[in-house]
């Protein structure tokens, strides 16, 4: 028989795996069976394969220019398997942007799969029908928006450089939790170029609607992305200092990182 646990009346309050009960030494079917199928999520989002062409299609009927791109990791297994590889655009890549007539940029906008591809399949277009308005309403001058295939963090900085985009972002899926399969991260970078370390950058994490919300991530990245054009900095250097967000958009976080790798 299962033995109710004393917290069980503060799962209301939390997603968190708390007060799962027991059988002898072991947690009830349901708990385990609900752990099993978090766990599959977890994988799907990771070994989904990704259509950027699809992504494409959605940001072109926003009336944005959009260039699909390749990483240097050829499949998923690779990708997983070398990280350094999704950190570079293959040579075909790198030689299309080149050969394009770049004009400076204030921004450069890079989707990617990351290592969650359901998270940037969901969140990425609705997130930015709320910051692009933004944006352009604040007078960044945006590049097209470039859409990589198995790419890691660190390849807008070579994006950024080609394009002559004074700052870049970034957006792809983290690594997917047991609870948060579809978690959006954004990064941005203050003078991209290859070699920037994470240090130089600054990450907005957890976008999704049980997490930060989108309206809520937009503000938050038009914020800082002004904050980091104005003091011409990103990374360690770069202080959250925009007002506290509301009761309910507090699951955020700012930091230096680069959990895509």
């Amino acid at each position: 028989m299962a033995v109710k646990d004393a917290w069980t009346h503060l799962k209301e309050f939390t997603a968190a795996r708390i007060a799962l009960g027991r059988v002898g030494g072991s947690v009830p079917t349901g708990p385990l069976l609900d752990f099993r199928l978090s766990h599959a999520r977890a994988r799907d989002a990771v070994l989904t394969p990704f259509e950027p062409e699809v992504l494409g299609t959605e940001l072109e009927a926003l009336g944005e220019e959009v260039v699909l791109l390749q990483s240097g990791a050829e499949d998923r297994a690779i990708y997983l398997r070398r990280p350094d590889y999704g950190r570079r655009l293959d040579e075909d890549s790198a030689r299309l942007l080149k050969e394009r007539e770049n004009e400076e940029a204030d921004l450069v906008l890079v989707l990617s799969d990351g290592l969650s591809t359901s998270a940037v399949m969901k969140q990425a277009v609705p997130l930015l029908e709320i910051l692009l308005p933004m944006l352009r309403r604040d007078g960044w001058k945006l590049a097209p928006i470039c859409v990589v295939k198995h790419g890691r963090v660190a390849v807008q900085d070579e994006i950024g450089e080609i394009l002559n985009a004074k700052v870049s972002l970034m957006l792809l899926g983290e690594r997917p939790g047991l609870g948060s399969p579809d978690s959006l991260g954004a990064y941005f970078t203050y003078e991209p170029k290859v070699g920037r370390s994470d240090a130089d950058r600054n990450c907005v994490s957890n976008i999704r609607p049980e997490g930060l919300p989108l309206a809520a991530a937009a503000v938050k990245l038009c914020y800082l992305l002004n904050a980091s054009r104005e003091l011409k900095l990103s990374g360690v250097e770069l202080k959250d200092e925009s007002p506290l967000l509301e009761r309910g958009e507090e699951t955020s976080s700012l930091g230096t990182v680069g959990d895509g790798g």
